[in-house]
């Protein structure tokens, strides 16, 4: 069976400005006269492995060891510099939170617009309109502008949104830490019916009961290097023992 996700050999570098720039205005004139000086720092090294057709793949790894990096790498946000990262089908990301919003938009209006930087149609967002809505128990603000909801309002929209559509793919970056537990449960409930149907999952999150619970195989991010990769429970267990030691 083909691989949903591959990456091969990938490597990702960043270009950090030596001196801290404090305006877009200073770093133009510095580049003018190419005082700009770079310190490179290499998220990934040669990093490779795969991903199956409907597998849970939690993602672990300390602070800055490139979790969400990865994610941006399968829904395209950003390329790698060396190797390459193929997807096979349709992604649906939910990797920060008001990603893809306006904010000064209602909460009905960004739902279209959320749709269609997903790709699907306005048509399509109709019939889905009503689910959605009472998904994210928001019927009562849903005219109001998004500046006016709370980082967990904001949260219950997206994932009811990101959801809705019918994914062959989903990314989900730490989207579970955020709402009350009774948000939480039905989140947890609505990943567990896309993995009962065959959706192919990538789930950062430290909240290491979560991604026993829900995942899989687990890949454990450290150094630019993949540490280790396979049965999720294996790998948490050196992963938690990394980190009491």
């Amino acid at each position: 069976m083909q691989p949903k996700i591959i990456f091969q050999d990938v490597s990702v570098r960043y270009r950090l400005p030596k001196e801290r720039i404090r305006t877009f205005k200073e770093f133009a004139i510095q580049s003018l006269f190419r005082k700009v000086e770079y310190e490179e720092f290499w998220v990934f090294h040669d990093i490779t492995f795969h991903i199956a057709p409907g597998e849970v793949m939690g993602i672990v790894g300390r602070n800055g060891a490139g979790k969400s990096t990865l994610l941006k790498l399968v829904a395209r946000v950003m390329k790698p510099v060396k190797g390459q990262v193929g997807v096979n089908g349709k992604v649906t990301p939910l990797l920060e939170l008001g990603a893809g919003f306006d904010f000064e938009l209602t909460g009905l209006e960004n739902i279209y617009l959320f749709g269609s930087i997903l790709g699907i149609s306005r048509k399509e967002m109709n019939k889905k309109l009503g689910e959605i809505i009472e998904f994210s128990e928001l019927a009562d603000f849903i005219d109001s502008p998004l500046r006016t909801f709370s980082s967990g309002m904001i949260t219950r929209l997206g994932f009811a949104v990101a959801t809705a559509i019918d994914p062959d793919i989903l990314l989900l970056d730490e989207i579970l830490a955020v709402g009350d537990a009774g948000f939480q449960k039905k989140s947890l409930e609505v990943i567990h019916n896309f993995r009962r149907s065959g959706v192919t999952i990538l789930f950062v999150s430290h909240n290491l009961t979560q991604i026993r619970t829900l995942c899989d195989k687990v890949v454990w991010l450290d150094g630019g290097k993949v540490r280790a990769w396979g049965d999720a429970s294996a790998v948490l267990d050196q992963y938690e023992a990394s980190l009491r030691g």
